[in-house]
Formats: structure tokens, sequence, C-alpha cells
């Protein structure tokens, strides 16, 4: 366990990593992109999670059910339907007390891309804690590789937002950084809850699915709803889907 803890950390904390590299781009930019550019990355980021959650998540759940005495497609629907559930109570939450414009709408956005940051750190921790044996270690990699890679544009989006405010650069650079901060808490957190209760790990890799759906669908495929945020997502979903099957 401790093996699948170690690697769990480094995933995410490269992931992380790559947060704290999209924020830093305040330090270079003075405005907010393009909005095609914006689009574009966001369906980028859409097709990363969408593909991530069939090839990593979803099909490894139903692999892990056929043991079991319970019907092969229950744990991976009722978990899928658990993490749904979940985060649409969740997001009702922040909905509820969401506020207007400004500062408390910047506040907001921070806050909602923390939340959806929690399932991608659950997927990547999930992944190290099924490569536990090293068979599966590339593509618990891949999936690692693949959130990294959409979480760029998602640290740019909240610190760039904060300096248009009227933030210093360092302060929304550390804005932009922490909303990446729950991954290597929440991939860790899986793999410890994983660690030893095998006919659980169907439902906690369907729930993270469920999550990273929910999050694909309500808030990405909206603001990414374009002709550049169609190609994103195509290039993000071929981009998953290949990194996943050629390594796993």
């Amino acid at each position: 366990m401790l093996h699948a803890v170690q690697q769990a950390a480094l995933g995410t904390g490269f992931t992380f990593a790559m947060t704290a590299l999209g924020a830093a781009t305040v330090f270079f930019l003075a405005g907010t992109p393009r909005l095609r550019f914006h689009r574009l990355m966001i369906g980028f980021a859409a097709g990363v999670m969408a593909a991530a959650s069939i090839w990593s998540l979803l099909l490894p759940a139903i692999d892990r059910a056929e043991g079991t005495r319970l019907p092969v497609w229950l744990p991976s629907a009722g978990g899928l339907l658990a993490g749904v559930v979940f985060l649409a109570a969740l997001d009702r939450l922040l909905r509820y007390l969401r506020p207007g414009e400004g500062e408390n709408a910047n506040a907001l956005l921070m806050a909602a891309i923390t939340l959806h940051n929690i399932p991608e750190g659950m997927a990547v921790g999930l992944a190290f804690a099924l490569a536990v044996s090293g068979e599966e270690l590339a593509a618990a990699w891949a999936l690692a590789l693949g959130i990294g890679i959409q979480n760029f544009p998602e640290g740019a989006a909240v610190a760039l937002p904060l300096r248009q405010e009227g933030r210093g650069r360092f302060a929304a650079f550390l804005g932009g950084a922490l909303s990446g901060a729950v991954e290597p808490l929440f991939g860790v957190l899986a793999v410890l809850a994983a660690a030893g209760a095998d006919p659980v790990m169907p439902w906690l890799l369907s729930f993270a699915a469920g999550a990273m759906l929910y999050v694909v669908v309500e808030e990405l495929v909206p603001q990414a709803h374009s002709a550049a945020g169609t190609w994103g997502f195509v290039a993000g979903f071929l981009v998953m889907m290949v990194l996943d099957v050629a390594l796993g």
C-alpha cells in the first residue's frame, strides 16, 4: 500500500504542478485569454475527463465487479449514480450561495474549479491503487498525464480573472495554484480508502467516474459550446483514449 500511496502522491503532485504552471501565466499575460482559445481549452479538458471516465474508471470498475456475487453492472451503475448525486448536491450548495458579479463571482469560479478537481484527484489515486501490483502502472501515469494537461488552462482560468480584478500577480498566482491543491489530498485519501477493500473498488472507481461526468456535462460542455470547443473536446478525448490504450 505504501508504494501505491507514494505513486499516487507523485501522480497527483504532477497534476497539481500543472495547475500551478497554468496559474503562472499571470506573470506573463495582462488580461484573460481570447474567448475562442478559452473555449478550445475548456473543450479539451472536457474531452480528457470524458475519456478518462470511460477507459480509466468505468471499464476497470466493470472488470473488477466480475468476480463478485452482485450483477456485473450494479457496482458501476450504482457508483456512477452516487458520484453524480454527490457532485450535484455540492454544486447545488454552491449555486445557493452564489453571489453576483466581480470579486464574489471570481471567488465562486475558484470554488467551482476546486470542487471539480476533487474527483480528478480521486481518479488518479484510484488508478494507482489499481496498479499496486505493477501491472497497470503505465495506464495510471497516462491518466495523471491527461489530467495534468487539462489542469493547465484551469489554473490560468482562476489566476487571470483574479489579476484582472486588481489582485497582485503573486496573489492571483496563489489563488490559481491552490485550486488544484485538493488533488494530492483526495488522491492519497482514495488510495487509503481502497486499501484492503477490494470489493469496494468497483464502487469507488465508478463513483469518481460519475463525479467527473457530472462536471463535464454541467460545467465544461456549456462553457465550451462552440466549434472551437467541439474540436477541443474531440482532441482531448482522443489524447486521453490513445494514452490509456497505448500505455495500458
